[in-house]
């Protein structure tokens, strides 16, 4: 089609300038002003409406800082800050949330925010001042201090490995059905991320870093740890590390490798990206973290305990704790080795782990594996120092066999660095070495059996208080049992041929840990509750949070018996249709599993709206159950410290002694 011609003529404009346009330039200008009018106000209205949600979510960010520093000011005690030197509206506290502590920020007069002394509130050297609390948690070398961060940070971390958790029972819950758009690469991101969470950032932080830090110096009459700065340091390391293995699941495609990182699945072929690399650093601050902690625990107790406790005296938890101290420094830097070869084997061009260049997969697997087993009991065994405490007081008699507790505690520490590749049955191992692996890992059996056998004759014939504690205990006998024994049936051979990868070996690694480590975990913070925080729970609360999340681990996993014995694999998020009764049941399971967390955390923040343990007894609200709370503080006491009553009353210091009469 030819265009008409155009005509030009003379248009003015504002600035009385004069210029010449045709008429098709005209109309396209006037349709160009005319879609930058239209872009301009839509992108005035997205932009009005974004500084509306902004403002919407501002709002929520001050409320849910205001609850925070509500829960803080009570778990920490931050009561010094006064109004008139905030001048923000946050709530004053005096040991209790007050009735308005849901107050917001306000904005005051111009001449409120004149008189707000700035410099004041954020100099770090001020007492009441923002800063200097912030200050002295990051910078605290207070065992204590320590401990609370592990606890706090190892709780964060397993609510994120809970919830991954639930995502992957709700992939698995039906055939043919998928939450995550059948994208199976973001399934194995999310068991990757689930397992290292729950070991690495949530067992391991609070079991050893957080009971760890509270107990053990108390336990053994150290002022505190040997090394306090490089225990602080030990802490730190950890959020940068939890930040690298987000990172890792968020880069790119993620990495999907599971917690074994596996050659050839890890290298640079199949996992292009970065995310691999963040994962293995992630491990090297981690593992750099728990060596540093694992070599203060060791010198702490050697070195720092009362002449008045000798060695054959130490609480079993002190026991537990060293022997898990030597695992970590023995195992740990062989799995740093083996992660930095796949590091340069994937950015470097080395060949350690790729056979094209000589290397082999498999060794990559003995070296991982030589820290994976022992890992387990690394896990397990704080628990264990934990349940033995607990049985021992609430059956009212002393731990049957202490020694023989000791040695068997110190014979699995032994045998866990030696049975390792039973969990390389499939990778080709000759028949003698499969032969040895399979007894020496029979014979661990026996170690953990004196245990289970001594805490049973501990509660025997004693005198049982029914108490939450002692529930989540006898719930860790029965269950850490049932795990056991399927851990004998795997340790065979010849069937871990046939069951290897299947979601038997899941159903077995999570009786001993998801409930065994799990259910020590609850145990000794339910026990220790009342000491860490100076608060008291709601013990009928505390024993429906034991029966429901009982029914829930047990709806989740013990079907997986059936699944893996029916030839159901792991790490895979589809399955035929045979599969679908078990699987049902344990997603249900999940579900009950995640409310029954939810009500563990409302139990603890119901609890910090109560009177505290020392102001209830001063104020003699309940004289019967105070005085039984009492007693029970002095006979816990003299147990741990073998003083006299003077030097108790010094190792409590006498203004906190005080305290306990005086309201």
């Amino acid at each position: 089609m030819i265009e008409p011609e155009a005509k030009s003529f003379i248009l003015k404009n504002r600035f009385n300038c004069y210029y010449y346009v045709n008429d098709t330039g005209f109309t396209l200008w006037i349709k160009f002003i005319n879609f930058v009018y239209n872009i301009a106000l839509g992108s005035l209205r997205t932009f009005s409406s974004i500084l509306n949600l902004w403002i919407i979510i501002l709002e929520d960010l001050v409320r849910i800082v205001t609850y925070f520093y509500d829960s803080m000011a009570v778990l920490f005690g931050w009561f010094k800050l006064r109004h008139e030197e905030l001048k923000l509206g946050i709530p004053l506290f005096s040991g209790k949330l007050l009735k308005n502590s849901h107050n917001f920020i306000k904005f005051y007069s111009v001449q409120d925010w004149k008189n707000f002394n700035f410099e004041k509130f954020l100099d770090d050297d001020e007492p009441g001042s923002f800063w200097a609390y912030i200050y002295r948690w990051i910078y605290s070398t207070n065992h204590k201090d320590i401990g609370t961060l592990y606890i706090i940070f190892g709780s964060f971390a397993g609510i994120m490995g809970t919830i991954f958790s639930v995502v992957i029972r709700l992939e698995l819950a039906f055939p043919a059905f998928s939450v995550l758009d059948f994208n199976n690469q973001l399934y194995n991101v999310i068991v990757t991320a689930h397992a290292f969470l729950m070991i690495f950032f949530f067992i391991m932080p609070i079991m050893i870093g957080g009971f760890g830090n509270w107990f053990v110096p108390l336990m053994i009459g150290a002022p505190d740890m040997a090394f306090p700065r490089l225990n602080n340091l030990s802490f730190w390391l950890l959020p940068p590390s939890l930040f690298l293995l987000l990172s890792s699941s968020l880069i790119e495609m993620g990495a999907g490798t599971g917690w074994t990182v596996y050659p050839p699945l890890s290298d640079i072929l199949y996992h292009s990206g970065p995310s691999v690399d963040f994962a293995i650093f992630s491990l090297h601050l981690a593992g750099a973290s728990s060596i540093l902690g694992a070599i203060n625990f060791i010198t702490t107790i050697n070195n720092m305990h009362s002449k008045f406790i000798i060695w054959a005296k130490f609480p079993l938890f002190v026991w537990a704790v060293l022997v898990t101290s030597f695992l970590l420094l023995l195992s740990l830097p062989v799995l740093a080795g083996a992660i930095t070869m796949l590091l340069t084997d994937r950015n470097f061009n080395t060949t350690f782990f790729d056979h094209i260049g000589g290397g082999d997969p498999v060794l990559y697997q003995h070296l991982f594996w030589f820290l994976g087993h022992p890992e387990v009991y690394i896990l397990i065994l704080p628990g264990f120092g934990i349940i033995s405490h607990i049985l021992s007081l609430f059956s009212n008699k002393p731990i049957f066999g202490y020694k023989g507790t000791v040695i068997a505690m110190i014979s699995i520490g032994f045998l866990g660095f030696i049975v390792w590749a039973h969990h390389m049955y499939t990778v080709g191992l000759d028949v003698d070495t499969r032969s040895y692996f399979m007894a020496a890992t029979m014979i661990i059996a026996v170690p953990t059996g004196i245990k289970i056998f001594s805490w049973l004759a501990t509660i025997w014939s004693g005198r049982l208080l029914y108490k939450t504690p002692l529930f989540f205990a006898l719930g860790f006998l029965i269950l850490f049992t049932i795990g056991g024994l399927t851990g004998i049936i795997l340790s065979n051979a010849g069937l871990d041929v046939a069951m290897h990868d299947t979601y038997y070996v899941v159903a077995h690694f999570h009786y001993v840990l998801s409930m065994g480590a799990a259910f020590a975990f609850f145990s000794g913070f339910y026990f220790w509750f009342w000491k860490i925080t100076g608060y008291v729970y709601s013990e009928i609360k505390g024993q429906a949070h034991f029966w429901v999340i009982l029914f829930g681990v047990n709806l989740t996993f013990f079907p997986m018996h059936f699944a893996g014995l029916n030839g159901m694999p792991r790490r895979v998020p589809d399955y035929p249709d045979v599969y679908y009764f078990w699987n049902y049941f344990s997603s249900w399971g999940s579900f009950f599993s995640f409310l029954a967390i939810v009500f563990f955390f409302s139990i603890i923040v119901a609890s910090f709206k109560q009177i505290p343990v020392e102001r209830k007894l001063g104020a003699h609200l309940d004289l019967a159950q105070d005085v039984k709370i009492l007693l029970h503080i002095i006979i816990f006491q003299i147990k741990v410290f073998p003083y006299t009553w003077e030097r108790l009353k010094i190792r409590l210091r006498l203004d906190e002694w005080n305290r306990f009469f005086t309201y």
